[in-house]
């Protein structure tokens, strides 16, 4: 998509940015994306009102086949994973022993091999764990991103846009509420705490509906064609600029950008998305219960709204926010919005009020209560 008219890439613009390929991928033959098309402002309307195509080829994908594959990842991540049945999908979270955030992935199962999507940057570190710990079980995992492409059909009208692609009747993200602290074990049902339709691409790969609209695996040799295909039915693109603005305005924190090396699930919402709280053992584990059970995290993700008057740039990410001169955090994604002008994803530390006057540099910020 990078060829298309308007396309800006990412890394044209920043040399150090996280959205661009990894440098095993590029040397593959995985090319650049695009930042925006020209218009980033309209670009995000469309996402936010209607449906635009992003390109996120630059994710990693991460293939699992083999018989014991579900099993196998269920002991290894957060997620319950042993009951996830073909053409479903969910999020997982590999923690360290402390249970500090290391990789998250999304997940696809297609019957036969489950696909897992990361950060660019962090496919080697997934991959690295997962085949440090094979033993003898009896799978096969493999980076697959050279093959294998992520698009994004993002906005209220995904689903509608699809039926370009032959593909219809998409259901909605099936989210378990997340019990109180303290919970009674068997409480929870021994499935995924959030379970994604999956169903099959005419192409080969699938299309997974989730919160912000509908992801499209596709093989790479097929990324031309259906591309042109949804074009050719109207869709629009929108660069990664108009996709990070809704996520944030969502409050979706995204690895390795909205965490740090301390991050614990609780403390950037992904408890409800890619955490089983009663699944039993894995690493990492006792941490998330103990925060969990004692309804304390140290620090939450905050959307912070930047007054913008020193400066129209915003901040770049891990960029200290303080109060009174005392650090209480940092910020982690910061974008302009169409509507809501400067805001930031930060993690600052729980006792921070709401109506505390903060810091982001010298631009004044304030925290979105809602």
């Amino acid at each position: 998509m990078i060829d298309i008219a308007g396309a800006v890439t990412a890394e044209a613009i920043d040399e150090e940015t996280r959205d661009q390929p990894e440098p095993a991928h590029r040397a593959a033959g995985v090319g650049p994306v695009a930042a925006h098309y020209g218009d980033p402002m309209r670009e995000q309307r469309t996402l936010a009102t209607g449906v635009g195509l992003v390109d996120r080829s630059h994710r990693g994908v991460v293939a699992v086949p083999g018989e014991e594959r579900m099993t196998w990842l269920h002991t290894l991540t957060s997620q319950h994973l042993a009951a996830l049945r073909p053409w479903q999908g969910t999020e997982l979270l590999v923690l360290s022993p402390h249970g500090h955030v290391e990789q998250h992935a999304m997940v696809a199962e297609d019957g036969e091999t489950t696909w897992l999507d990361t950060e660019p940057g962090m496919t080697g570190g997934l991959l690295s764990y997962l085949e440090k710990m094979r033993f003898f079980s009896r799978v096969d995992p493999r980076d697959a991103t050279a093959d294998h492409a992520l698009l994004s059909l993002v906005g209220p009208e995904a689903t509608g846009a699809l039926d370009t692609l032959g593909v219809t009747g998409l259901a909605a993200p099936d989210v378990v509420a997340v019990p109180g602290p303290k919970f009674r074990s068997g409480e929870l049902p021994p499935r995924p705490s959030v379970v994604y339709d999956v169903k099959p691409l005419p192409v080969g790969g699938w299309a997974r509906r989730v919160a912000l609209g509908v992801d499209l695996l596709v093989p790479r040799e097929a990324m031309t064609q259906v591309v042109d295909e949804l074009r050719g039915a109207g869709v629009p693109v929108a660069g990664l600029w108009a996709y990070e603005a809704v996520r944030v305005a969502a409050r979706q924190a995204r690895a390795g950008v909205d965490t740090d090396h301390r991050t614990i699930p609780a403390e950037v919402g992904l408890i409800g998305s890619a955490v089983h709280l009663d699944k039993g053992c894995y690493r990492g584990q006792e941490t998330v219960a103990r925060v969990h059970n004692l309804g304390k995290p140290p620090r939450r993700l905050a959307l912070l709204h930047l007054d913008g008057v020193t400066t129209d740039q915003p901040p770049a990410a891990g960029t200290p926010v303080t109060l009174d001169g005392r650090t209480v955090g940092f910020v982690g994604t910061a974008v302009h919005h169409f509507e809501l002008g400067q805001i930031a994803l930060a993690v600052v530390k729980r006792n921070v009020a709401d109506d505390a006057r903060l810091m982001v540099g010298e631009t004044a910020a304030a925290i979105d209560p809602a």
